[in-house]
C-alpha cells in the first residue's frame, strides 16, 4: 500500500526540568526592512480605514500587548488531559509556563492571533519559528460560554507523540496560518536547515492584501479615480432587480466580472500554494491547487465536514452560478454583513414569497424562519467558532436516510429522525424535487459507492452540474478505472474551465504514455500555473519532443519549488519522495522520506513510502525496522499496522501478518479493505470455514462491502456451501 501526498509557577505544579525559554529564545523582528505600508493610504481614505478597522482582518495578528491582548493572565491555570499551562504577566510581559509530563517550558507571548469568537497566542520556541499555544480564550461574552480558556482540541488528548500536538509543524505559524494573516507575507523556508526567515509587510491583513502595492499611486499629486479601485472596477454599472412576478431578482446591467474573488479565494480555501506567499490581484489557479469536495473535508451531498472555508461551498451554489459575488451581502472594508437577519436574503429573494409562515413554516421572528438556519447550517471549528455553510442548500433529511449526510432539519430537531424530518417537509411543500442523476451518481462515489465506469462518466459531462462537483468527479476517476483512453479524458483537457482542465491534467497518467503526451503537452502553456504544474506531474515519466523541453522544465521547476514551499511538513517531503521514485532516482526518495520521518515522526506515510522503497530493493530487514519504529511513534495507526502485516505474508509468516490485520481493523473499523486482508489471509493459512464464518460477522459492519461479498461468494464455493452463497448473494 502506497501512501501518495499531492497544514513564575504556582507552588501546586511539580513541574522538574524547568527551562526558561523567555530568555534563550532571541527577539526576532518578522517585518520586512522595507515594508509597503498600509500608512500610506490613510490620509486619503480615513472612512476606508475606519470601517477597516471594524473589520477581523484588522485584528488577525498583533503583538501582545495591553491593547490586544484579550485573556485573562492574572495567575491563571489550566489543565487538560495531564497538559497544565500557567498564564501570567511578569515584568510587564505576558508569559505562559505549558508543561506536560516532566517537560516543562516558560515563553513570552510575542503575538496575539485572533481576537474573536477566539483569539490565539504565538510564542518563539527556536529563532524565526513560531507555535500556536494549544491553550486559547474564549472571547464571546459570559452568557454564551465564553470568556474562559480552553483547550484547542476540547474531547481529546493530544499527547506531544501526536501531528497535532503543539510543537508539531501542523502547529506551526510560519507555515500553517502566517500568509493569510498578515500583508505580504513569505514564509522563506530553507529546506536544508529545516528553518523559517518569514517576513511581512503588514502585522495584520490590510490594504496591501487586497489592493496590491499602491505606491504609485501614493506618490500622485492628482486624486485618484475610484472606478480603478479592486472592487469597483469589475463591478460595472448595474444592480440586482425582480421584475413583477419574479420571486428572486437577476442582475440588469453590464456583464459582471467576478474574478477579483480570487483574491478572497486565496484565503478562504483549502488549498495547496504552488508560490510563497500571495500576491493580490492574481488569479486563484496562478497561486495555488485547490482541494475539491471529496472525503474526508466534505459530506457526501457536498456540505461542509471538516474545516474548509468558503470556496468549496460557494463554488457549488446557485448564488455563484447567477453572479452574486461576496460583496452583495459582505461590506468590502468592514466584511460584515450588509444587512442583518432575513433582510440580506430579501434583497433578492421575494419577502411576500419567502418570508411567510407558508414558506418556512416557523412562527415569525423564531430561529427557525430564519433563511440562514435552514439554507446555510453552521458547523462549529475550533472549539467554539461556528461557520456557515455557503453552498445555500434545501433540507434534504431524504437524502439524508441515503447517504447519512446532515441537514438543518435534524440539526435543530436533534431529538427527531430523518425520516420524521423527510415526512415533515414532504406534508408542508410536497415530495421533494428528484435529484440530478449525476448528482446523485457523485453522492454515490463520495459516499464509497462503487460506479461502472459510464456512470462515472455520466457525471463529468452533465453541464446542469455544478462546475466544482463535475470537477470532482473527474478526479475520482481512478478510483472507478485503472486505465483511461484518450477519448474519456480529452474533452476537459481542452475544456473552456479551468477546473476541469486542471483536474483531468491531474488523473492523466491513467492514459496509454503516447496519448498522455499528445494531449498533456499543450497544457505546459497553459494560462494558470496550477494546470501547468498538474501536467508537468503527470508526464514526468514521458518522453517528449524537444518542442515541449522547455516549457517542461519551467512547469517541473514550479512543481519542485511547490514540493520545497510545502517541505516544512510531511506531505511535501512525501510529494518529493513519491516523484521521485517514478523518476527512479530511488536514492533521492529515500532521502525525502528519511526526511519526511525526522521532521514529523508522527506523519504515518514517511514510514509507509521508505518502506516501499525497502521492499522494491530486497532489503526485508530495513522494511521491518523502518515499520517498527514507525509502529513505535505511531502506535494507533491502521496503514502502519497493515503495512507491518503486509511484510509478514510476503516473509510468509501468514500468523503474525492476521494478528496484525485483526489488529488493523480495530484501529480504523470503517475501512473495508483490512477486514478484506485479514478474511483472505485467514484462507490462506487454510482455515477458510473460520474465514467464512469470520466474513460474515464483518461484512454487515461496511457500507461499501462489494469486495468482502465476491469473497464471501468465492469461499462460499470452494467449501461448497450453498446456503452460505445465496446468503451473500442477498448482501
Amino acid at each position: 500500500m502506497k501512501f501518495f501526498y499531492i497544514i513564575s509557577i504556582v507552588c501546586t505544579f511539580l513541574f522538574t526540568n524547568l527551562s526558561v525559554q523567555a530568555t534563550e529564545v532571541a527577539a526576532h523582528q518578522f517585518q520586512k526592512e522595507q515594508p509597503i505600508s498600509n500608512q500610506q493610504c490613510i490620509s486619503c481614505h480615513q472612512q476606508s480605514q475606519h470601517d477597516w478597522q471594524q473589520s477581523d482582518h484588522a485584528n488577525a495578528m498583533a503583538i501582545a500587548d495591553k491593547d490586544s491582548v484579550l485573556a485573562d493572565f492574572d495567575n491563571k491555570q489550566v489543565e487538560h488531559y495531564g497538559q497544565k499551562a500557567y498564564f501570567f504577566i511578569k515584568d510587564g510581559r505576558y508569559q505562559v509556563t505549558i508543561s506536560y509530563d516532566d517537560n516543562t517550558d516558560t515563553y513570552p507571548i510575542k503575538y496575539t492571533f485572533g481576537h474573536f469568537p477566539l483569539q490565539q497566542y504565538l510564542v518563539a520556541t527556536e529563532q524565526g519559528k513560531l507555535q500556536v499555544l494549544p491553550f486559547a480564550w474564549d472571547s464571546r461574552n459570559k452568557a454564551k460560554g465564553g470568556q474562559r480558556w480552553y483547550h484547542n482540541y476540547s474531547h481529546e488528548e493530544i499527547r506531544p507523540q501526536d501531528r497535532l500536538h503543539w510543537r508539531q509543524p501542523l502547529q506551526n505559524w510560519n507555515g500553517m496560518c502566517a500568509d493569510c494573516h498578515s500583508d505580504g507575507l513569505v514564509r522563506e523556508y530553507d529546506t536544508e536547515k529545516n528553518s523559517f526567515d518569514s517576513q511581512f509587510d503588514n502585522i495584520n491583513v490590510g490594504c496591501l492584501s487586497c489592493h496590491g502595492d499602491m505606491s504609485a499611486h501614493a506618490q500622485q499629486s492628482t486624486k485618484r479615480n475610484v472606478g480603478i479601485d479592486v472592487t469597483s472596477a469589475k463591478h460595472p454599472t448595474g444592480q440586482w432587480l425582480r421584475s413583477l412576478g419574479d420571486k428572486t431578482a437577476h442582475w440588469q446591467g453590464e456583464a459582471r466580472d467576478n474574478t477579483f474573488m480570487d483574491g478572497c479565494f486565496a484565503c478562504h480555501s483549502l488549498r495547496a500554494p504552488l508560490t510563497d506567499g500571495i500576491k493580490p490581484n492574481t488569479p486563484f489557479l496562478d497561486q495555488f491547487t485547490p482541494q475539491l469536495l471529496a472525503a474526508p473535508n466534505y459530506h457526501a451531498d457536498g456540505q461542509i465536514k471538516e474545516e474548509v472555508y468558503v470556496y468549496g461551498s460557494f463554488l457549488q451554489s446557485k448564488m455563484y452560478a447567477a453572479g452574486v459575488n461576496c460583496l452583495d451581502c459582505h461590506d468590502k472594508h468592514t466584511m460584515k454583513l450588509k444587512v442583518e437577519g432575513n433582510g440580506l436574503c430579501l434583497q433578492c429573494h421575494g419577502a411576500e414569497v419567502y418570508n411567510v409562515k407558508e414558506h418556512h413554516q416557523h412562527e415569525d421572528n423564531s430561529t427557525g424562519a430564519q433563511c440562514v438556519n435552514c439554507h446555510m447550517p453552521e458547523n462549529r471549528y475550533m472549539g467554539v467558532d461556528d461557520r456557515r455553510d455557503h453552498s445555500f442548500k434545501i433540507p434534504r433529511p431524504d437524502l439524508s436516510l441515503t447517504f447519512n449526510t446532515p441537514n438543518a432539519c435534524t440539526k435543530c430537531h436533534d431529538e427527531k429522525s430523518n425520516q420524521w424530518a423527510s415526512e415533515t417537509l414532504v406534508s408542508w411543500h410536497g415530495k421533494a424535487k428528484t435529484v440530478l442523476p449525476s448528482k446523485r451518481l457523485l453522492m454515490m462515489l463520495n459516499s464509497g459507492q462503487g460506479l461502472s465506469l459510464d456512470q462515472h462518466l455520466s457525471i463529468l459531462a452533465d453541464e446542469k452540474l455544478d462546475v466544482i462537483s463535475r470537477a470532482t468527479a473527474i478526479g475520482l476517476l481512478s478510483y472507478t478505472a485503472p486505465t483511461l483512453s484518450a477519448d474519456v479524458l480529452v474533452p476537459y483537457l481542452t475544456h473552456a474551465e479551468p477546473l476541469l482542465r486542471l483536474n483531468a491534467a491531474s488523473v492523466a497518467s491513467l492514459m496509454p504514455p503516447a496519448e498522455r503526451v499528445i494531449y498533456l503537452t499543450p497544457l505546459l502553456n497553459d494560462d494558470y500555473k496550477s494546470i501547468r504544474v498538474a501536467a508537468a506531474r503527470s508526464l514526468v515519466t514521458s518522453e517528449l519532443s524537444s518542442e515541449y523541453q522547455k516549457v517542461f522544465d519551467q512547469a517541473f521547476k514550479a512543481l519542485i519549488q511547490a514540493n520545497n514551499i510545502n517541505s516544512w511538513r510531511g506531505e511535501g517531503l512525501a510529494n518529493q519522495g513519491v516523484l521521485a521514485i517514478e523518476m527512479n532516482k530511488l536514492s533521492d526518495a529515500e532521502k525525502s522520506f528519511k526526511k519526511a520521518i525526522k521532521t514529523e515522526p508522527y506523519f504515518e506515510a514517511g514510514y509507509i513510502n521508505l518502506a516501499d522503497i525497502y521492499r522494491a530493493q530486497q532489503k526485508p530487514f530495513q522494511v521491518a525496522s523502518v515499520l517498527k519504529k514507525g509502529i513505535k511513534n505511531n502506535p494507533e495507526s491502521a496503514s502502519l499496522t497493515y503495512s507491518y502485516g503486509l511484510h509478514f505474508v510476503r516473509q510468509k509468516k501468514l500468523a503474525e501478518g492476521v494478528a496484525l490485520f485483526e489488529k488493523s481493523m480495530e484501529l480504523s473499523p470503517d475501512d473495508p479493505q483490512y477486514a478484506y486482508t485479514f478474511v483472505l489471509a485467514l484462507d490462506g493459512m487454510g482455515k477458510s470455514q473460520q474465514a467464512l464464518n469470520k466474513l460474515k460477522l464483518l461484512i454487515v459492519k461496511y457500507v461499501d462491502n462489494g469486495q468482502l461479498k465476491e469473497l464471501g461468494l468465492y469461499l462460499s464455493q470452494k467449501l461448497n456451501l450453498r446456503s452460505e452463497y445465496n446468503w451473500f448473494m442477498k448482501i
